[in-house]
């Protein structure tokens, strides 16, 4: 069996770490991992003629060369691997955990730290079991400050996440109700995002919260180092909202200054992941000015957060993805813009399991609520539940186009969100490329 130290001189020797047959390159080492419809190890061979420089395998049937090296488990062999190069590597790494708001907050504090450090940040969305590791080994030999996103299906998986890249720094978003399918319930939700704080707690580490969330301050109570920030009088960074629309404009205060920033992020649900993003500069020295220019240059895209005009109408694009609270927080941001003709295009909300057609009548009470010309619902779950309001509704997001592409809206706030699943976004057709 080949152990961790001896990839580990063929890490240092490669640096490069590839997973999927499908894109290796020269000089790779190739990790065959299993899945339940697939296993690595039949690609094994076909990875090695691409350019692989080694194999590492866990069936030994596979192993006709010295260039197949066998491990008991591929994919732990991936973690242990990683995590022995993360503590080679002597720079804070800050890992981001929650609900929401986890991808925007981790861009915002890259544009932030990178104005004084050399910062890593997770590309995309490798923020699992895998997609960590992989995250790890793409770090820079000249990175100062490394940022980790973790993601979470289950009960555990942050501890997991943790124990491989060990985080010296924590901030988790929020607490909501994300995957409750699988987590079961919000209680189960808390206790998996607070398995940041019992890391950061055991290993003298510092957690970054927002005093307002009160769930998340008592879940970290023994967590003896943190940095506090939001709109509550004894946070240690302390902002407020300026404005809404049509970006969102923040306001912190600081001993010599008010610093305004004037970002390209719409909802008041980015209030607290810019404040994150602000304490996080400030704790690490960053300077006020270049804190508030990073924030305001950075433009969202993917679907997160977006501004968009067509013509005479503005469309407000949260569609990356969807869950009971992001999609309460969208409507309470859209039902504060005074707008004379507004309208929504909403997808149903995936893996909520038992609770789902709960879930999906109280976003449907919620819409009863707001002014609103037109509503549409999009999706079997927002099917069961359609009756109960004036509404339109399509199975899909292409039924959705094409009864949008026959429309002639004019002056019109659209709001688009829902689950990734879903795909919102193609009601608008082919104008719109993401």
């Amino acid at each position: 069996m080949t152990t961790i130290p001896e990839l580990y001189s063929l890490f240092l020797q490669y640096r490069s770490v590839c997973t999927d047959s499908r894109k290796v390159a020269a000089g790779d080492l190739f990790f065959a991992l299993r899945g339940p419809s697939f296993d690595g190890n039949k690609y094994a061979a076909d990875a090695l003629k691409k350019g692989a420089a080694y194999a590492i395998i866990d069936n030994a049937d596979f192993a006709i060369s010295d260039k197949y090296l066998l491990v008991p488990d591929a994919l732990l062999a991936l973690q242990q691997l990683a995590r022995h190069h993360r503590n080679h590597l002597n720079i804070p790494f800050i890992a981001i955990a929650g609900s929401n708001g986890k991808t925007t907050t981790k861009e915002l504090l890259r544009a932030v730290l990178s104005t004084s450090f050399e910062t890593f940040a997770t590309p995309g969305n490798f923020n699992n079991q895998i997609g960590v590791p992989l995250s790890i080994f793409m770090i820079p030999e000249r990175t100062e400050v490394a940022i980790i996103e973790m993601g979470a299906r289950h009960m555990g998986d942050i501890k997991e996440l943790c124990e491989i890249c060990n985080p010296t720094h924590g901030l988790v978003t929020n607490n909501g109700k994300d995957h409750l399918e699988t987590f079961g319930s919000l209680e189960n939700t808390l206790k998996t995002n607070a398995e940041l704080y019992d890391h950061l707690a055991t290993n003298n580490g510092l957690a970054f919260i927002n005093i307002r969330h009160q769930d998340l301050m008592g879940a970290a109570a023994k967590v003896k180092n943190i940095f506090s920030y939001g709109d509550h009088q004894q946070a240690e960074i302390r902002g407020s909202i300026a404005s809404l629309f049509p970006y969102l404009r923040v306001r912190y205060v600081t001993e010599q200054a008010k610093i305004n920033i004037e970002s390209h992020l719409i909802g008041q649900y980015n209030f607290e992941n810019i404040m994150a993003a602000v304490a996080v500069g400030k704790h690490f020295g960053v300077n006020d000015r270049l804190i508030a220019k990073a924030i305001a240059d950075y433009v969202p895209s993917n679907n997160r957060s977006q501004l968009l005009q067509q013509g005479s109408n503005t469309f407000i694009m949260d569609a990356y993805n969807a869950n009971p609270s992001s999609m309460k927080e969208a409507l309470d941001n859209f039902a504060l813009i005074d707008h004379p003709n507004k309208v929504v295009i909403l997808g149903d909300m995936l893996e909520l399991g038992p609770t789902s057609q709960e879930e999906h009548l109280l976003t449907v009470l919620q819409l009863k609520k707001i002014p609103l010309s037109k509503i549409i619902l999009i999706g079997p779950e927002f099917g069961r539940v359609k009756d109960k309001l004036d509404c339109l509704h399509f199975e899909t997001a292409e039924e959705g186009q094409q009864w949008f592409a026959q429309e002639n809206f004019d002056h019109t706030l659209f709001l688009l969100k829902g689950s990734r699943g879903i795909a919102v976004e193609k009601v608008l057709g082919d104008w719109y490329k993401p």
